[in-house]
Order: C-alpha cells, then sequence, then structure tokens
C-alpha cells in the first residue's frame, strides 16, 4: 500500500499522478487494485479494507491518497472502530489439509481464481508450498509448458475481474435527469461540490457525479457512463491517466461520451477552474 510522497516539491504538492503507475506496477500481464479514499476517515477505511481484500484477493494492493488529503488540515467525522475480524481470505487448517489429502496452491476449486493456502506453521506434513517468481503451473511446480502457463495468465485475469465485486463501491450523486455526469476521485470532490454549485447558478445545468473508490471499476460505473450523453473526468495530472484507464475498461461505443478535465500545476484544484473549463467544453 502506498499514498502519494510529499519529497519532490510542486510535482507532488498535489496531484494524482501515480495512477497508471500503481495499477499496472510490475512485469508482464499485471493489475493491481487500487482504493481511492475521498477524505480523512475514508482514509482511514479503506487502509483497513486493503488489508482485508490483500488476503482474500491474494494480491498487492494500494492506497492512493493525494498530498492535499494527507498533509494538510481537514474537518473529519470521528473514525468508527472496526467491528469485525480481519478477513484472511481462503485459509486451510492443518485439519483440512488432513480430509483433503493435500492441495494444490494455484487451483480455481471454487470457481473464484483464487486458490486455497495455509499459513506458516500449520502444523501438517503437506501443509507447506513453495511458491516460485517464475513460470508455474496450478501445483506451485515450475514449468515452462505454454499451455499451463496461459492458464494461469487466464486465471489471474479472472481474478481481477471478479475484484469488481469486492472493492468499495462508488458514491452515486445521480438525479436520473441530466444528460451530463461527472467522474472523480480523491481530494477533487471537494471542488467539484463547488463546481456544481457554480455550474447550476450560472448556466442553469444539474449534472450527475460518481465519485470513484476503488479500480478495477465496479459495474455501476459502467452503468453510470452509458445513462449519459457525455461524461467528464476530472483529474489531477496531465496524461488524463484516470480516463487511460476507463478507456481501456468500458465498451468501445462508450468511449466517446469521455471528456477530460485536467489540474496538473501542483496546487489543489479549485472549483473555479472546473466550472470555466466545463464552459468552454459546453460551449456556453
Amino acid at each position: 500500500m502506498c499514498s502519494a510522497p510529499a519529497s519532490t516539491g510542486m510535482p507532488t504538492r498535489t496531484q494524482q499522478a501515480d495512477l497508471l503507475s500503481a495499477a499496472f506496477l510490475s512485469h508482464g500481464d499485471t493489475k493491481h487494485i487500487l482504493l481511492l479514499p475521498g477524505s480523512v476517515k475514508e482514509c482511514f477505511e479503506l487502509t483497513m479494507a486493503a488489508f482485508d481484500l490483500a488476503e482474500r484477493v491474494q494480491t498487492p494492493v494500494f492506497v492512493l491518497s493525494d498530498t492535499d488529503m494527507g498533509m494538510n488540515h481537514w474537518m473529519s467525522d470521528a473514525f468508527d472502530y472496526p467491528d469485525k475480524p480481519l478477513d484472511r481470505g481462503k485459509v486451510l487448517t492443518a485439519a483440512d489439509v488432513e480430509r483433503l489429502g493435500g492441495f494444490a496452491r494455484y487451483r480455481d476449486v471454487d470457481g473464484d481464481a483464487i486458490g486455497w493456502r495455509t499459513l506458516p506453521g500449520t502444523k501438517h506434513p503437506k501443509a507447506a508450498y513453495f511458491t516460485r517468481g517464475s513460470g508455474h503451473n496450478d501445483a506451485a511446480k515450475y514449468t515452462e509448458d505454454p499451455d499451463e502457463y496461459q492458464a494461469v495468465m487466464d486465471r489471474l485475469a479472472r481474478k481481477f475481474e471478479n475484484a469488481r465485486k469486492l472493492v468499495p463501491a462508488p458514491v452515486v450523486v445521480k438525479d436520473g435527469t441530466s444528460k451530463i455526469g461527472f467522474l472523480a476521485y480523491g481530494s477533487t470532490d471537494c471542488a467539484l461540490t463547488e463546481s456544481f454549485d457554480q455550474i447550476k447558478q450560472r448556466y442553469g445545468k444539474d449534472v450527475d457525479y460518481l465519485r470513484l473508490r476503488a479500480y478495477p471499476f465496479a459495474q455501476s460505473v459502467h452503468d453510470f457512463v452509458a445513462s449519459h450523453e457525455r461524461v467528464y473526468v476530472v483529474e489531477q495530472n496531465r496524461d488524463a491517466q484516470l480516463a487511460s484507464l476507463l478507456k481501456l475498461d468500458l465498451p468501445g461505443g462508450q468511449v466517446a461520451k469521455l471528456r477530460s478535465i485536467l489540474h496538473y500545476n501542483g496546487l489543489p484544484v479549485d472549483a473555479e477552474s472546473i466550472t470555466e473549463e466545463f464552459a468552454n467544453q459546453e460551449g456556453l
């Protein structure tokens, strides 16, 4: 897990410029779960969720909080102390291993693309397994067999697809009548909320808004884009990284709906900048 650093001056005074790096960090066909808190309280809550997701999905999970949120003063509701135990995911006990007679570490036996595992120290002679960094089959044995390697890669793709149902859902603010939608995440939320008031007062337009809290994107993100004629993606980086992830994820016919509003001067995004760029692109 990580949050944006503050050691390089203006590039990280506040930006959201690490999204693609975190999503695809590693070699080969790799995708990672990202959690995107939009408040100090959510930083606390989503960090807890990250530990559960990492063990349940058996994959790295990154919590990305931009520096505006991490280093400035914010008012916050009280943090709720967790009321449920840690989710360790699919773990076999010694009794489970004895009953099964053994297990294959990466075999998809339940259809969710996640293999069963044992914890270090489990007292059973068949509880140990060897994890390789190179090509392996579903029993964790080294292989250069193309079919076995491709089967592992396909399983990882299914696992990432299933994670859509496990990550925190987006926050949707929608009246159901607007043809225009907005997508954003993180500390951009506050400026956007103010911008919507300006757009209403100056141009008489109501807009819908979905605040993302995780990648991979939930099905509701696809539904939100599909239900609007134009969707403005507001983010604090130069290269439209969130829009790029959305374009890779959405059906081809929906991609043309996306429009970018970008802010990357190193300072926190402000409502006026969003409102002015929206008006320019809408021809108002």
